[in-house]
């Protein structure tokens, strides 16, 4: 499964720096880089900040998605 995520389009949206972003949940830039590039998933805590600050419910941000070719169900 894949961890979809609209974090980069939802950011845009309230006019937020990838820093600026990232000093609101008390992360480094370079993890909003990577969560948006869906090359890191972000833990459970990560996931609920980043929802509050941009106003958003954790399931609207973040989507699993069944990778093409998945044998999972």
């Amino acid at each position: 499964m894949i961890l979809r995520n609209h974090l980069k389009q939802h950011r845009a949206r309230l006019d937020l720096t990838q820093q600026a972003l990232a000093e609101r949940v008390g992360v480094r830039r370079q993890t909003i880089l990577a969560i948006e590039k869906g090359q890191y998933g972000p833990s459970a805590l990560l996931a609920f900040r980043l929802a509050d600050t941009l106003g958003m419910r954790v399931d609207e941000l973040f989507k699993l998605d069944k990778g093409a070719g998945s044998d999972e169900k």
